[in-house]
């Protein structure tokens, strides 16, 4: 295999051959056992899918928020767990590569994702913040050249088969809930303790309990950035636009069952257009709609980084309303798409054994507005708008 990073052409053509020839074999029996689907995030390593969002100069492939977009939207429709273990990998990878402050460490650990494909997992929920992640109640402790930390997070996605987990907490034992740093923590200075279940819904391959979470490590592993910072220009951005992306490829997912139902029964009555046609063209133009809403966003971003990643650029009252409005909007299309297309196909949609089944893609489309809860969000936006001036 080549050493030179994947184009995005070869990574997106990837994406879609896994998603058919390795997620979609799995997907079920992800969901049935609520297991990670390990098939898939290997067959993403050989791919080197870990690497897109990384500078070519890094070893990565430099892909944009664009281009992040697609490959994820293309890897959802086989098996959603997957793709939003990717999607969840690609936010974090952006957290460090993008907040490294030129630190040679953590250029190195940059390098060593694109070199061994590493899997980045996160912990920013705590048990005593109410699923706030800009707070955090549990510090981290220096040590001369050395840290150490302790956390109780009530979810923690993928973190036991992750090989690196970024993790946020307060900057010292004095400082203000949201005063807040984030550390680089490698496997083999971690342990887990597991503190609930992930017996879910819907996204089961997520595997996602509560953790007790420890670690120490060199202290050039804590990030030099706040995180404030962080989560404004890169885990926030990062998040909501590729989740929507991922939304997205969940509901053409099941628009392709839909169409591919409606030509079948076009074909056994040549010259006529089932009545199935019509739904499925006011289909079509529901996610043409969120499609370009996702890309208008992802290219906005991509003119941030272009015009030289100013911070005030993702400071704005109204870039803040538009990733509210777009994670809102489509988690919210996204399960009642899969359900109009369930429409279409009818009773053979209903079933779990056929090939437009549609029961796990509306499960896991469904876990879109619980994902940082919408009420959360728009209760936000609602304070936002009191003092905010059209543009």
């Amino acid at each position: 295999m080549s050493t030179l990073a994947p184009s995005f052409d070869a990574l997106l053509d990837a994406a879609h051959r896994i998603s058919k020839e390795v997620s979609a074999l799995h997907a079920n029996d992800v969901d049935v056992k609520g297991r990670f689907p390990r098939e898939s995030v290997e067959a993403m390593r050989a791919a080197k899918l870990m690497s897109a969002p990384v500078p070519r100069e890094l070893g990565g492939s430099g892909c944009s928020m664009r281009q992040l977009a697609q490959i994820v939207s293309a890897l959802a429709p086989g098996c959603a767990s997957a793709a939003m273990v990717l999607t969840m990998h690609y936010s974090q990878v952006a957290c460090l590569m993008r907040n490294t402050g030129g630190n040679p460490t953590l250029l190195q650990r940059v390098r060593e994702l694109c070199e061994h494909q590493h899997l980045i997992a996160s912990i920013t929920s705590e048990v005593g913040t109410f699923g706030d992640t800009r707070s955090s109640i549990c510090a981290v402790e220096r040590l001369g050249d050395s840290y150490r930390l302790n956390k109780d997070a009530t979810t923690g996605s993928y973190c036991a088969d992750a090989d690196v987990i970024l993790v946020t907490c307060r900057k010292t034992a004095d400082s203000a809930a949201n005063d807040q740093c984030l550390v680089y923590n490698r496997k083999s200075d971690l342990t887990l303790e597991q503190t609930s279940t992930w017996d879910t819904l819907g996204m089961r391959g997520t595997c996602s309990p509560g953790y007790k979470f420890s670690a120490t490590g060199p202290i050039d592993h804590v990030l030099p950035v706040d995180y404030a910072e962080i989560s404004a220009a890169s885990m926030v951005p990062y998040s909501h636009i590729l989740w929507s992306a991922l939304w997205m490829g969940i509901a053409a997912g099941a628009y392709g069952k839909a169409a591919q139902y409606v030509r079948t029964l076009a074909r056994k009555n040549p010259g006529t257009v089932p009545p199935q046609a019509l739904p499925l063209a006011e289909l079509n133009t529901r996610l043409q709609v969120i499609r370009q809403q996702i890309m208008a966003i992802a290219d906005e971003y991509d003119g941030f980084v272009a015009a030289g990643d100013k911070v005030e650029s993702y400071s704005s009252l109204s870039w803040a309303l538009r990733m509210n409005n777009l994670k809102i909007s489509t988690s919210e299309a996204a399960p009642q798409i899969v359900i109009a297309a369930l429409q279409i196909v009818g009773i053979q949609g209903y079933k779990n054994d056929g090939p437009y089944a549609m029961g796990r893609p509306l499960r896991d489309a469904l876990s879109g507005s619980l994902m940082v809860s919408n009420d959360r969000i728009a209760a936000k936006s609602a304070a936002l708008l009191l003092v905010h001036k059209d543009d």
